[in-house]
């Protein structure tokens, strides 16, 4: 479609009714454990000053947010920007992890540190919002087994084999160079097997966004415990090769995992996708130029700088509606089951969210837009949180048989 034509289609958009949360949704909503699988928020914890109750910038999630919007546990994402810190993988990763547990010792009544399942309700009981930690970007082992182990000795729960760059061991869906990697070029290599299956011995959920379709069909046959994908939409609906086939969709729900979906409208939307990329080129350009620029020894300077740069650019883009997001929710469940989706926001890692999703306190949205497709109560219980929270439990569940413990 025209991208003139694509923007006035989504002013029309912007014009119609809002969604109003009705009191059944909300009913539902706030009896629920709302599970998020995927939030960049990390990133800004790097900068010394920064406090999730108050942060210094608008941002998609901080405390007050996640309150409104009842979202009960978050996976902050550990992502290290592999082009960036060339060497300091481990390194820059330990820095994340910490600063997850910084923010937690900020506010011990509002925010917990969390493990496993268990712990995600635990700290619904005491209306906190649960912290977990997942690893974005397989290279953050630099191919040690024993890193993984301490990483989860540390707390973190699932890894995303591959980031947007190609490890040594498992190939990436994206194009992104690493400085001194040679990348494998065909799924995951033997080694990469072995980091598979000692993640199901862990008890670490194994995480398949970013990855290729090969590494992706190459974890379905080696893992013996349920897969995730953290924030992966539908291929069918928009044509990333970050999103899913229905032919995975249906692998996954086989296996007895779960596809939590992106809220990213360029991966919920082929209209925004399309948009987005005709001036990709100059946004990476800008984004190139903030990195050659920045010299503040804040460790999160550059964050700050990117997200200025990138809000910028997406600021010249009409969103997609919410619509587009609830269908790659409503094609899931269609295609997978009910029992095989859920939300991963990827907040604070993409510069905008859909239509009437400005933050986590929109999320009650979802609810009422699925009580409106003619979901269940019992089923958007499910995509909200309890899906998640099965694959964690049955996760634990093969880590403790490969232990020999029941």
């Amino acid at each position: 479609m025209h991208r003139v034509l694509y923007i006035l289609l989504m002013a029309v958009t912007i014009a119609s009714a809002q969604i109003k949360v009705t009191p059944q949704a909300k009913a539902i909503h706030d009896s629920t454990i709302i599970v998020d699988t995927h939030a960049d928020t990390t990133q800004y914890f790097l900068d010394p000053a920064f406090d999730l109750a108050k942060p210094p910038i608008d941002i998609h999630l901080d405390l007050d947010k996640a309150k409104r919007g009842n979202l009960g546990a978050e996976f902050f994402s550990i992502w290290v920007e592999p082009t960036l810190y060339p060497g300091q993988y481990a390194h820059r990763t330990l820095q994340l992890i910490d600063s997850v547990y910084k923010q937690a010792r900020k506010h011990p009544d509002k925010m917990m540190m969390a493990f496993s399942a268990a712990d995600i309700e635990a700290a619904h009981r005491q209306h906190k919002l649960a912290a977990l930690m997942g690893i974005e970007g397989g290279h953050s082992i630099e191919n040690d087994l024993g890193i993984l182990r301490d990483y989860n000795r540390l707390g973190v729960r699932y890894m995303t084999l591959s980031w947007s760059n190609s490890s040594e061991w498992a190939e990436s869906s994206g194009k992104v160079v690493t400085p001194g990697i040679t990348p494998s070029t065909h799924g995951l290599t033997a080694f990469g097997k072995k980091v598979v299956l000692e993640m199901n011995r862990l008890g670490m959920m194994v995480d398949i966004s970013h990855v290729s379709d090969q590494t992706f069909w190459d974890v379905i046959d080696t893992s013996k415990a349920p897969i995730i994908a953290s924030h992966s939409s539908s291929r069918a609906l928009t044509n990333a090769p970050r999103n899913m086939t229905d032919e995975m969709l249906k692998a996954v729900a086989k296996n007895g995992g779960v596809v939590m979906v992106n809220f990213y409208p360029g991966f919920v939307d082929d209209n925004y996708r399309d948009a987005s990329n005709a001036q990709r080129d100059e946004m990476q350009k800008a984004e190139a130029a903030v990195a050659d620029k920045i010299k503040d020894p804040n460790p999160a300077a550059y964050y700050y700088a990117y997200t200025k740069v990138t809000r910028e650019y997406a600021a010249k883009l009409q969103r997609p509606p919410l619509k587009s997001l609830i269908d790659h929710i409503d094609h899931i469940a269609k295609i997978a089951g009910v029992d095989h989706v859920g939300l991963g926001s990827d907040f604070d890692g993409v510069p905008v969210l859909p239509q009437e999703i400005d933050s986590a306190a929109d999320l009650p949205k979802i609810t009422q837009a699925l009580l409106g497709r003619g979901y269940k109560a019992d089923d958007i219980k499910k995509i909200l949180g309890g899906n998640l929270l099965r694959v964690f439990r049955d996760v634990e569940r093969v880590s403790r048989e490969m232990n020999g413990r029941k």
